[in-house]
Protein backbone atom coordinates (compact mmCIF):
# COMPACT_ATOMS: atom_id res chain seq x y z
CA UNK A 1 0.00 0.00 0.00
CA UNK A 2 1.28 3.25 -0.70
CA UNK A 3 0.67 6.69 0.76
CA UNK A 4 0.53 10.01 -1.07
CA UNK A 5 2.43 12.23 0.69
CA UNK A 6 1.49 15.20 -1.30
CA UNK A 7 -2.06 14.85 0.46
CA UNK A 8 -0.63 14.97 3.96
CA UNK A 9 1.80 17.84 3.45
CA UNK A 10 1.58 21.62 3.15
CA UNK A 11 1.48 22.97 -0.71
CA UNK A 12 4.40 25.26 -1.16
CA UNK A 13 3.86 28.57 -2.47
CA UNK A 14 7.04 30.64 -4.27
CA UNK A 15 6.03 34.40 -4.36
CA UNK A 16 8.51 36.04 -6.98
CA UNK A 17 8.98 39.65 -7.03
CA UNK A 18 11.80 42.38 -6.99
CA UNK A 19 9.22 44.56 -4.79
CA UNK A 20 10.26 43.40 -1.02
CA UNK A 21 7.55 44.32 1.05
CA UNK A 22 4.74 43.47 -1.78
CA UNK A 23 6.05 39.82 -1.71
CA UNK A 24 6.40 39.80 1.87
CA UNK A 25 3.28 41.54 2.34
CA UNK A 26 2.35 38.37 -0.27
CA UNK A 27 3.65 35.94 1.47
CA UNK A 28 2.31 36.93 5.13
CA UNK A 29 -1.11 37.57 3.70
CA UNK A 30 -0.83 33.28 3.27
CA UNK A 31 -2.44 31.12 6.18
CA UNK A 32 0.12 28.83 7.78
CA UNK A 33 -1.75 26.01 5.62
CA UNK A 34 0.97 26.95 3.27
CA UNK A 35 4.90 26.50 3.14
CA UNK A 36 6.07 29.86 1.73
CA UNK A 37 9.06 30.78 -0.47
CA UNK A 38 10.22 33.81 -1.38
CA UNK A 39 12.41 35.26 -3.96
CA UNK A 40 13.19 39.02 -5.43
CA UNK A 41 15.14 38.15 -8.94
CA UNK A 42 15.01 35.34 -11.28
CA UNK A 43 18.35 33.96 -9.88
CA UNK A 44 16.43 33.20 -6.86
CA UNK A 45 13.50 31.79 -8.41
CA UNK A 46 14.86 29.29 -10.69
CA UNK A 47 17.30 28.16 -7.26
CA UNK A 48 14.06 28.21 -5.44
CA UNK A 49 11.83 26.01 -8.17
CA UNK A 50 11.31 22.46 -7.44
CA UNK A 51 8.99 19.62 -8.26
CA UNK A 52 7.27 19.97 -5.15
CA UNK A 53 6.32 23.82 -5.68
CA UNK A 54 2.25 24.27 -6.07
CA UNK A 55 1.39 27.61 -6.71
CA UNK A 56 3.84 30.53 -8.52
CA UNK A 57 2.79 33.85 -7.90
CA UNK A 58 5.20 35.95 -10.76
CA UNK A 59 5.76 39.88 -11.40
CA UNK A 60 6.39 40.26 -15.15
CA UNK A 61 9.30 42.63 -14.09
CA UNK A 62 11.94 41.45 -12.40
CA UNK A 63 15.55 42.97 -12.60
CA UNK A 64 17.69 40.15 -14.07
CA UNK A 65 14.91 38.44 -16.46
CA UNK A 66 11.54 38.90 -17.05
CA UNK A 67 8.80 37.04 -15.85
CA UNK A 68 7.56 35.91 -19.68
CA UNK A 69 11.14 33.90 -19.39
CA UNK A 70 10.90 32.43 -16.18
CA UNK A 71 7.35 31.35 -17.22
CA UNK A 72 8.48 29.79 -20.31
CA UNK A 73 11.37 28.10 -18.31
CA UNK A 74 8.77 27.16 -15.54
CA UNK A 75 6.62 25.14 -18.57
CA UNK A 76 9.61 23.67 -20.75
CA UNK A 77 10.95 22.39 -17.32
CA UNK A 78 7.74 20.45 -16.41
CA UNK A 79 7.32 21.77 -13.03
CA UNK A 80 3.63 20.85 -11.96
CA UNK A 81 2.35 24.09 -10.79
CA UNK A 82 -0.69 26.62 -11.14
CA UNK A 83 1.29 30.36 -12.10
CA UNK A 84 -0.62 33.57 -11.44
CA UNK A 85 0.96 36.04 -13.40
CA UNK A 86 0.89 39.50 -11.32
CA UNK A 87 2.11 42.82 -13.28
CA UNK A 88 0.83 46.06 -12.72
CA UNK A 89 0.47 46.24 -16.77
CA UNK A 90 -2.54 44.61 -18.10
CA UNK A 91 -2.58 41.35 -19.70
CA UNK A 92 -0.72 41.61 -23.12
CA UNK A 93 0.97 38.67 -25.16
CA UNK A 94 0.23 34.81 -24.86
CA UNK A 95 1.64 33.91 -21.76
CA UNK A 96 0.77 30.18 -20.93
CA UNK A 97 -0.06 30.47 -17.06
CA UNK A 98 -3.40 29.75 -15.35
CA UNK A 99 -4.58 33.58 -14.27
CA UNK A 100 -3.29 37.01 -14.67
CA UNK A 101 -3.84 39.35 -11.90
CA UNK A 102 -3.00 42.81 -12.21
CA UNK A 103 -1.82 45.03 -9.68
CA UNK A 104 -2.29 46.98 -7.11
CA UNK A 105 -4.49 44.22 -5.92
CA UNK A 106 -7.61 45.10 -4.05
CA UNK A 107 -6.57 43.87 -0.35
CA UNK A 108 -4.74 40.50 0.91
CA UNK A 109 -7.66 38.84 0.35
CA UNK A 110 -7.15 38.40 -3.31
CA UNK A 111 -3.53 36.77 -2.88
CA UNK A 112 -5.45 33.91 -0.57
CA UNK A 113 -8.29 33.41 -3.13
CA UNK A 114 -6.24 33.36 -6.13
CA UNK A 115 -3.63 30.60 -4.29
CA UNK A 116 -6.82 28.49 -2.85
CA UNK A 117 -8.19 28.65 -6.24
CA UNK A 118 -5.50 27.55 -8.24
CA UNK A 119 -5.18 24.85 -6.08
CA UNK A 120 -8.79 23.64 -6.51
CA UNK A 121 -8.50 24.11 -10.05
CA UNK A 122 -10.65 27.67 -10.59
CA UNK A 123 -8.74 29.42 -12.03
CA UNK A 124 -9.69 32.51 -14.87
CA UNK A 125 -7.93 35.39 -16.94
Amino acid sequence: MSIDISRTERPTVLIVDDNRPLADGFARALPEQYEVLTAYTGAQAREALHEDIDVVLLDRRLPDVSGDQLLEEIRENGYDCRVAVVSANERSGDLDCDTYLTKPLAGTEVVRQTVSDLLDGNVSY
